[in-house]
């Protein structure tokens, strides 16, 4: 390594099991793509359905950095759980739906939804109403699509609204992790989808690069307002979501709030990130590099213990300390895995900022406090995103004949 220089630690993006690459090449079956506004989508049609399109069902991809890519969402629905083919050999044409860039705004994203829509309805045979949804962020962008439909007065035909462990109530990404992708001396794909549109619009709390606070950014404001203009949510369609996170209010086990969650030595020699603690001028974050020389640290107050809470996971510690063990530098380790959406706000039922409503005890709850019609949360903490029999298996049991 040269004196001047840096090993790249920003050539990483974080995202859950749908957007991992597969460890062997992936099989997709023969499929139709349709070519979208800022989108495209395959088409499966489901066993035993000829001549077009008859009970559809539209799934959108979720966050993550660039153009969608298809063939790792097909091969994460069908691992651990066969959810493309049990939908298909249930009679449902499975659209998958992708982004040209799924770190893009919430609003543009939209415009592929609301056109896959209409190709749908344009295409099938018979009268079936649809069902449309999406996993992790696609959640979001299907729910603002079908509202901002129903408010044209757009015949959206569907009858039935699903998320999968979608940010209905904001999503968590460690305030030390977001300030460390700009620290990173040189432009890098970490930063770009840390400062992206979508993830402006989706995290609760964001790390602004250029005044280094934390707060909500501008456009999640701007994006909560465009969806309170067409009414928060589609009316007409059932709406039903799952959770990757417990309901009962028990968090990560592990995860201790205010501890080490990972140190790093020789490229970002003491550079230290701690679980979120509750607090004034808590330190969430030490940062310090060699090349150009520099050293910050990251601070949070009035934060409650995002980290440990219940809700889906993501491997946000284990990736970035993988990636630095790539380029020789040496990690120590102490929680591979921290909440990232919590099960409170996939289920639209609490808000995310105080303690007591992050850690609520679901099931305890009046089903009326949640904006949804109906919810299921796992009985186990599983990652986000993750499919899994028992969410699966609800959700196909919810969808219309």
């Amino acid at each position: 390594m040269s004196a001047t220089t840096e090993p790249d630690v920003g050539s990483f993006t974080l995202g859950g099991p749908l957007t991992a690459e597969p460890v062997s090449a992936t099989e997709v079956r023969e499929h139709e793509e349709w070519t979208l506004p800022n989108g495209f989508a395959w088409v499966f049609p489901g066993e035993g359905n000829r001549g077009g399109l008859v009970r559809p069902v539209i799934m959108a991809d979720g966050f993550n950095l660039g153009r969608s890519k298809l063939d790792q969402l097909y091969h994460g629905l069908e691992s651990g759980f066969p959810f493309i083919s049990e939908l298909r050999r249930r009679g449902r044409d499975v659209i998958l739906l992708g982004f040209d860039e799924r770190s893009a705004s919430i609003l543009d994203n939209a415009e592929a939804v609301l056109a896959a829509v209409l190709r749908t309805s344009a295409e099938q045979v018979g009268d079936a109403r649809l069902v449309v949804g999406g996993f992790s962020m696609g959640g979001i962008v299907t729910r603002y699509a079908l509202a901002r439909m129903e408010t044209m007065r757009m015949d959206h035909r569907t009858a039935l609204y699903f998320s999968y462990d979608s940010p209905h109530r904001g999503a968590s990404i460690p305030v030390g992790v977001q300030a460390f992708s700009h620290f990173i001396p040189f432009p890098n794909s970490f930063a770009k989808q840390m400062n992206s549109p979508a993830a402006r619009q989706m995290l609760w709390q964001h790390y602004d690069k250029d005044t280094g606070k934390v707060g909500a950014a501008p456009e999640r404001a701007e994006f909560l307002a465009a969806l309170d203009r067409v009414g928060g949510w589609p009316q007409i369609p059932m709406k039903i979501a799952v959770a990757n996170g417990r309901a009962d209010g028990v968090g990560l086990p592990d995860v201790t709030p205010g501890q080490v969650a990972l140190r790093i030595e020789q490229i970002y020699p003491g550079t230290t990130f701690y679980t979120h603690a509750q607090g004034d001028d808590v330190t969430a974050a030490y940062l310090n590099r060699r090349f150009p020389k520099a050293e910050k640290t990251i601070t949070t107050s009035g934060f409650p213990e995002l980290d440990g809470a219940p809700g889906g996971t993501l491997h946000t510690y284990r990736i970035l300390a993988d990636t630095v063990e790539k380029l020789g530098g040496k990690a120590d380790l102490r929680h591979e895995e921290v909440c990232f959406v919590p099960s409170v706000s996939a289920v639209a039922i609490r808000d995310i900022e105080k303690q007591a409503d992050l850690y609520a005890n679901i099931d305890e709850l009046s089903p009326e406090e949640s904006e949804l019609d109906d919810f299921r949360c796992s009985s186990t903490t599983t990652a986000h995103t993750a499919v899994s029999e028992e969410l699966c298996t609800w959700l196909m049991d919810r969808l219309p004949d």
